[in-house]
This record gives structure tokens, C-alpha cells and sequence, in this order.
């Protein structure tokens, strides 16, 4: 890692140099080997803020000089600091399963990156993904680069006025108090991108932030030789209106490719997570087109193979589309551009249509990311099939189940989630570094803890959030202008004994934060029962222009500050990463309500796995393929509804879940005072779920199933010159250009018993016999695959100019009407139909 420019931060004592590589480390987010460090340095600011960079800047020189004197703290560096290196030099679960033949740098695009109140450059659940994937891969030895924006606002900060709605908040966001450093060029100055827009040249200042063994590289426009409109194109996240978001996009795709190359990393993978990256595949082919000096499709079909896109999107509204005539404002269609890119801007422009032809079509970021990648897939198994429904018009006459997106479900990064009891306990089942190996001795260690064990663990979260709660509460309150009764009031909400139910999310409509709200009265019930009562603590914000989501906040606010729940019920403003993992490791159920299938994943309720926390969901996102009985409670029927009145049939479902199964089990305990069925099912959820939604076991299957192929596809189609990328640019030109001459003539069918032969004649025209493949397909019902088998090419057809007989043979009882002939493009190195989508059915 580069020195610290000394600018950032005053001349240490010679004997503190160590903390501010340790201060600029991230890695202190999730590890807490250093909290008593830290502590030691100025144990005020540290409890105030939790922020190595932030304790180092706020204290005197006094106390600096007095801490590198004391004997004790410098022993307690000196084992930090070898700690530290010893984790940098490990080559973990990578360097020693993939290291001789895995990529050997993966660069990861996001718009947002989570990492903790430090660093706040998220939003929300993309973002907390994202921090969570670049804590993962350094645990893990990925040879991940992070690229991003850095925002001099962030996302909004929101806090409630008296009557209860929200007001957003935009805090500027300081670089010299964020733990990062300038990235240097060659000579030693500062990094700098360039891109042109119109008129002038855009300068992008890069930061450099270090995740354990990640870097993270984030880009800034607000440099003093910008003018000031172009200075704020990184000013919020997400804020501003089309214009900006197409400039902010145009930073991230175009201006971090190109300062992965003037790094001169040799990235091999390319990962979007979501499409607003995805100018980054224009500009690689481009800087491929242009070192090897070929055309750009043959420069696509290169490059593409080393790109994975990720879509988080489960509507198509969610999708970022822009007008043709924004587009064509900016340089990067214009003519220079353009020539660069060796296409036409109608060329471009059917890169991100569904239809090239149809001039009012905006331009679709996701269909660019698509089309620019070799590997697709979402973010669950349920929001795999949701995409496939999504993309299925770019692929016309493919059926649905063979759209190019598969899936890979989001996992969370456990020890930024885990809470000190939880880690204490599995440190002492399995080891200390047990979410960095192959997870397969979690479950049995989580099996053999005892009930006891479990629920004390449970407890003592409990009580840890309650805590929490009561002193968040009486700042909020204080700050509002309650009146000194009611906020004295809020230092005995809660109880540690009694049920706690969590809710925390973006407050969207689409999640139902209300649902729980249907029946007030009945909540109440709930509430304040004496022999069985429930307590439930309540937070998240809506986007800053989203009105209905503010409204649901409002309704919310208003419930709890009832008298009669105000001791049982809160809510808790700002929600933000900090709050959240004092939530989900104190909460004893997760209360998760979204209208299915709007969910794409939903991993706030990963986070309660491993801290004994339960879940009661409805059928979406991750919850669709983790949910057993054994494990948590499920909401709903698992399907698609637009009746009128469903989500009131829903909220009395969940009320009767909470009335006849989750209070009674939490209340039925033993002689020893211990609820067994709960502890049983916490052990369940802990043992089966913790490691399987772990980001972990997410990582190791991008590895394995995505970055591994895509690095191997891509170094095959760049070697000698592109040749094979080349050849696969003409095999598809070719089988474009001929397609129409492809037709089907007699089938004939015959049963033998069990087995059916078909035989098809196929006249091919210009078409050459190796480019395609005909084949018998069938579809099976529900989940399973469709069938299809290959048939073999037999005798020329007489008399015929390129025309064949094709023959296969199934065994089946299935009639012969449900197996039809098709034929479909055929190469051993090109994805069908992500690559060449041409299809041919017998009828």
C-alpha cells in the first residue's frame, strides 16, 4: 500500500507510524482485534465513534505523545501490527485452492459500497452487498479491485420533526476525516482520469480506501480544475435528476476502466454488479480493439467473455434508461467517440434496445451490461426465473426457462454482522477464523452447543439492543424537543425478558412496512398482554423523494408514540449500517412482509442467522429457497397474488402466525426456565442457514462457477492476436446473415416400446451444417429442465443443395407431440443464446 501523504493527517510519533496503516485499514469493520488499541489512544472519541482514522485526527498531540510512551500500549501495537501482517501474507482459501489457475485480478463495479459508517457511500441492500463482497473477498484471498464514486453528500441522513415526518439530511462528507489516501500517479502527484464532454474535459480525482488485502479505488469530480457544474456530478448518491445519473454512470463505467488501465492491473474479470457500470464493456473493447488493432465487435466478442453481470432488478422499472437525445449530448456518442469505438452510434444505440429499429426506444443500461457480458444471473433462485421473465423479449422464440440468467444468492459477510457473544461462541465450536475456510464443520459444531449455551447467547444479544435502543432513543427524542417526561420515559423501554420482533428496511411500498399495522388494535393486544407480551423495535427511511414511503414512516411514529405501547414498541430514525447490526444481533424474530416477487434477495434477514435470530418472511427473494418448517415461519402461499385484498388476507396471516405459533413457543419453557422448542429451532437455523447465507459460500461460487470459465474464456479468445474472438465474429455473421434460409421439411415419428425415433429433414441453404445444431426439446413441468437432446446429421437429402436428414432417439412415455425439432446456432466457445440468439422450431 502507498505511504500516507502526510497532508491528511499531522507527523505521528515515530512509535504510532504503525496506527495510521492500521487506521487506513477497514479491515477494523469487522475485526476487533484492535478495539482495545484504539480505546487506549482516547478511549472518548473512540467510544463516540467507533473510527480508528477519526480517533487519530481528534486527539491532542498531547495525548498522541503521552500513548507512545506507555510501554504497555506500544506491547499491545506491536501485536496488532504483527497480527496484521500476518493476515495480509496469508494466502487463505484462494491462494491455496485457485492461486496457479484462477484470475489473477477481478475488478468489481459498483455504484454504492457499504462498508460502514466510516466510509458512507451506500444507500441501502446494494450497497451493504457490495461491502459485504469486498470484506468477503479479502477474508478469502480474491484478487478483488474495488472501483466506485465517492460522494461528497452520500445518500440522505433522515430524522423525524414533531409530527412525525421525515426530514432528510445531507452531511458533506469530508475526505481528509474519511479513511482513505490520494492514489499517485507515476511521479508522485495525484491520480488523475480524464474523460471529454462537451466543450471541456472532466478531471476525476481517484482515492484510494484498503479493505483488508482489497483495494478500493473511488472517483471524484470534485477537483478545483473542474468548473463547478462538473465538480458536483459526484455530489450525491442517486440525487439530481437523468442528466447526472447518465454523467455518474459515464464516471464509473468509462472513467473506471480507464483508470484500471492506467494502473496497468491486467484485469482478466470484469463484475458489474447492476448495469450502472456497464459503459465499463464499451470502453475495455475499445482499449482492447485499439492494443490489438481489430474491429470492435471481434474487440466485444473478446472482452465480453471476461465480464460477469450481476442484476439486482426484480421489475423492469427498476432498469436505468435514457432518452436518445441525452445520450447523443454527451461525447461519449459523438463522433470522436464513435471512431473510436470503430461503430456507429445506431450500433450502439441496439446495444441497450430491445429493438434496434424503433427510434423512441430509450436506451437500456441493463441491456447494454447483457449484451457486453458472457455471464448473467441474479441474485436468488427465485429472482434468477424473475430476470429470465424480464429479459425474455431479447431472446424472441427461446423459451423462458433457456433466457442466459442464472443465479447466484447473496450471502452476508458474518463477522461484520455476528455479535460478540455469537462470535465468542463459535470461536470457541470451531475457531477463530472459521467464515474464511470451506464451512463444512460449521454445521456440526453449531449442533453439538448446548441449549444453554444458545439461549444465554440470545439473552445477552437481547439485552445488548435494548440498551442500545434506549440510549439512541433519548438522543433522537432530546434532539426532537420532546418533552423531558417522555424522553426520561425512554430509558426503561423494553424489557430483556419478553419477545423481541425486529422490522428494519427501506421503507418502499412494495415492502409492506405497514402490514403489521392493518389491525392497530390487535397489535396492541399483542403488545401489552401481560402473560405473553411482545415487544418490537421498528426503523428504515424511504428514498428523500419518496412521499408514500414517508407517509409509511409517519404511521409508524404515530403508533409508538401511543402511551399505551410506548414502554414496548419504538422507532428508531436514520436507519444506517450501525443500527442495523445492533438489530439483527439483538432481535429475536425478523419480521420481513415484501410483495412478492418484488424481492430480489432481501439479506437483512442473513444477518440474524448466526446470532440466533429467527425469521418469519414471506416467500421471496432468499426466504423462497432457505424457508423449512424447522427453521422459521413463512408468510403467505409462496405466490404471485394482485388480488385487491390480498395484503390484508396476508397481515391476518402474520397476526395468526404470531398468536398461535411464535409467542406460545417463545413462552413455553422448561423447569430451567428455557423455551427448548425455540433454542431447537434457533439451533436449526444457525446450523443449516448461518453457512449456506453466508458471503462465503456466495464468493467461493463466483469463483468456481463465474470468474474461473470467464477468466479462461477470455484469455482463449485474446490469445494470438484475438484470433478465436475473431473467428467467433465471423461464425456469427455468418449464421446471421444466412438464418432465413434455414427450413424444416417431413418429420417423421415412430414408437418401438419405450422409445421414440424422430426423423426431420432440414434444409440449411448457406448455412453450413457445423455452424448449427438441431435437436429435440420438450418441456417438463414446475422446475424441472427441459428436455433436449441432439440429433445426429444422417444422409444428404436427394436432390437437395445442403439439405439433410437429422434422426435422434428418446426413451420415453411421453406422446410424440410433446417433443418438438428446433434448430439453434452451434460453436463450442460461444454462449447460445446470451451471444446468438437465432432460433428455428419444426412448427
Amino acid at each position: 500500500m502507498e505511504s500516507m501523504p502526510t497532508f491528511l493527517l499531522r507527523p505521528l510519533p515515530a512509535a504510532l507510524e504503525p496506527l495510521a496503516i492500521l487506521a487506513l485499514d477497514l479491515r477494523w469493520t469487522w475485526s476487533h482485534a484492535g478495539d482495545a488499541v484504539w480505546r487506549r489512544v482516547n478511549p472518548d472519541i473512540w467510544d463516540r465513534t467507533q473510527n480508528p482514522w477519526v480517533t487519530l485526527q481528534e486527539s491532542s498531540q498531547r495525548r498522541l505523545d503521552h500513548v507512545a510512551q506507555d510501554p504497555v500500549f506500544q506491547e499491545e501495537l506491536q501485536r496488532l501490527q504483527a497480527a496484521h501482517q500476518r493476515y495480509l501474507d496469508d494466502p487463505a482459501w484462494y491462494g491455496q485452492v485457485h492461486g496457479a489457475e484462477g484470475p489473477h485480478r477481478i475488478a468489481y463495479f459498483s455504484m454504492e459500497f457499504g462498508l460502514g459508517e466510516s466510509l458512507p457511500l451506500y444507500a441501502g441492500g446494494l450497497g451493504v452487498l457490495a461491502g459485504d463482497y469486498l470484506k468477503t473477498a479479502s477474508d478469502l484471498g480474491v484478487p478483488v479491485v474495488g472501483v466506485g464514486l465517492l460522494y461528497q453528500e452520500g445518500y440522505s441522513r433522515q430524522v423525524l420533526d414533531t409530527a412525525g415526518h421525515p426530514q432528510d439530511l445531507f452531511p458533506y462528507n469530508d475526505p481528509t476525516s474519511l479513511p482513505l489516501v490520494p492514489a499517485l500517479d507515476s511521479t508522485g502527484g495525484w491520480l488523475r482520469v480524464r474523460l471529454d464532454l462537451p466543450g471541456r474535459a472532466l478531471l476525476l480525482r481517484v482515492w484510494q480506501a484498503r479493505v483488508g488485502r482489497v483495494p478500493l479505488y473511488l472517483l471524484d469530480s470534485n477537483d478545483p480544475l473542474n468548473s463547478p457544474a462538473d465538480r458536483g456530478i459526484t455530489s450525491k448518491l442517486y440525487g439530481g435528476g437523468l442528466e447526472l445519473r447518465l454523467l455518474q454512470e459515464m464516471v464509473l463505467g468509462v472513467g473506471g476502466w480507464r483508470l484500471l488501465e492506467t494502473l496497468g492491473l491486467g484485469v482478466e474479470v470484469c463484475h458489474l454488479n447492476e448495469g450502472h457500470a456497464a459503459f465499463a464493456v464499451l470502453e475495455r473493447a475499445r482499449t482492447f480493439r485499439e492494443r490489438y488493432s481489430i474491429p470492435f465487435w471481434e474487440a466485444l466478442w473478446a472482452t465480453r467473455a471476461g465480464n460477469v453481470f450481476t442484476t439486482h432488478t426484480p421489475v423492469a422499472a427498476g432498469f436505468d434508461t435514457f432518452d436518445l437525445g441525452l445520450i447523443e449530448k454527451y461525447s461519449l456518442y459523438s463522433r470522436d467517440y464513435l471512431a473510436r469505438l470503430g461503430i456507429t452510434l445506431a450500433e450502439l444505440l441496439a446495444l441497450g434496445r430491445k429493438d434496434p429499429r424503433d427510434p423512441d426506444e430509450p436506451f437500456n443500461m441493463a441491456y447494454l451490461a447483457l449484451r457486453g457480458s458472457g455471464t448473467v444471473n441474479g441474485v436468488s433462485r427465485l429472482h434468477g426465473a424473475v430476470s429470465r421473465h424480464l429479459f425474455r423479449e431479447l431472446y424472441p422464440r427461446w423459451p423462458e426457462r433457456e433466457v442466459p440468467v442464472g443465479h447466484i444468492t447473496n450471502g452476508v459477510h458474518v463477522p461484520s454482522w455476528e455479535s460478540a457473544c455469537a462470535d465468542d461462541l463459535g470461536t470457541r465450536a470451531v475457531g477463530k477464523d472459521r467464515w474464511r475456510g470451506t464451512l463444512e464443520t460449521l454445521s456440526e459444531a453449531i449442533q453439538a452447543c448446548s441449549d444453554e449455551e444458545l439461549w444465554t447467547c440470545r439473552a445477552a444479544g437481547r439485552q445488548a439492543l435494548i440498551q442500545y435502543a434506549r440510549e439512541r432513543l433519548i438522543r433522537q427524542l432530546g434532539q426532537r424537543g420532546t418533552a423531558p417526561e417522555i424522553v426520561a420515559q425512554a430509558a426503561q423501554v423494553l424489557d430483556p425478558n419478553v419477545l423481541i420482533l425486529g422490522f428494519a428496511r427501506r421503507f418502499a411500498a412494495y415492502k409492506r412496512p405497514t402490514l403489521l399495522l392493518h389491525d392497530p388494535a390487535r397489535l396492541v393486544r399483542l403488545l401489552t398482554t401481560r402473560e405473553r407480551p411482545v415487544q418490537l423495535v421498528v426503523a428504515g427511511k424511504p428514498h428523500p423523494a419518496d412521499e408514500e414511503g414517508k407517509r409509511l414512516v409517519e404511521a409508524w411514529a404515530a403508533f409508538v408514540q401511543q402511551p399505551t405501547v410506548r414502554h414496548r414498541a419504538v422507532f428508531l430514525e436514520d436507519y444506517d449500517m450501525a443500527l442495523a447490526q445492533e438489530l439483527v444481533q439483538g432481535v429475536d424474530v425478523w419480521l420481513n412482509t415484501p410483495r412478492r416477487p418484488w424481492e430480489a434477495c432481501g439479506t437483512s434477514g442473513m444477518k440474524v442467522l448466526a446470532n440466533g435470530g429467527l425469521n418469519c418472511s414471506a416467500l421471496d427473494g432468499w426466504w423462497a429457497e432457505a424457508y423449512t418448517p424447522d427453521v422459521g415461519w413463512a408468510l403467505g402461499d409462496g405466490q404471485e397474488h394482485v388480488e385487491a385484498d390480498w395484503d390484508a388476507r396476508e397481515a391476518e396471516d402474520l397476526y395468526r402466525l404470531l398468536e398461535q405459533e411464535i409467542i406460545p413457543e417463545f413462552y413455553t419453557r422448561d423447569a430451567q426456565g428455557i423455551p427448548r422448542a425455540w433454542v431447537a429451532r434457533m439451533r436449526a437455523s444457525m446450523a443449516q442457514l448461518a453457512p449456506r447465507f453466508s458471503s462465503s459460500r456466495m464468493m467461493r461460487e463466483y469463483v468456481e462457477r463465474l470468474y474461473l470459465p470467464a477468466a479462461a474464456a477470455f484469455h482463449r479468445r485474446s490469445a494470438q492476436g484475438a484470433q478465436l474472438a475473431q473467428e467467433l465474429r465471423a461464425w456469427q455473421r455468418r449464421v446471421a446473415s444466412n438464418w432465413s434460409d434455414i427450413r424444416f421439411g417431413n418429420l417423421e415419428v415412430r414408437r418401438d416400446g419405450s422409445r421414440l425415433s424422430f426423423s426431420v429433414q432440414v434444409y440449411l441453404g448457406e448455412v453450413d451444417p457445423q455452424w448449427i445444431q438441431v435437436e429435440l426439446y420438450a418441456e417438463l413441468a414446475e422446475d424441472g429442465a427441459p428436455n433436449r437432446q441432439a440429433m445426429d446429421r444422417g444422409e444428404e437429402i436427394p436432390g437437395a443443395i445442403n439439405g439433410y436428414v437429422y434422426q435422434g432417439t428418446v426413451s420415453t412415455a411421453r406422446p410424440p407431440n410433446h417433443f418438438t425439432p428446433r434448430v439453434i446456432p452451434s460453436h463450442s466457445a460461444a454462449g447460445v443464446p446470451l451471444e446468438e440468439h437465432h432460433i428455428l422450431w419444426y412448427r
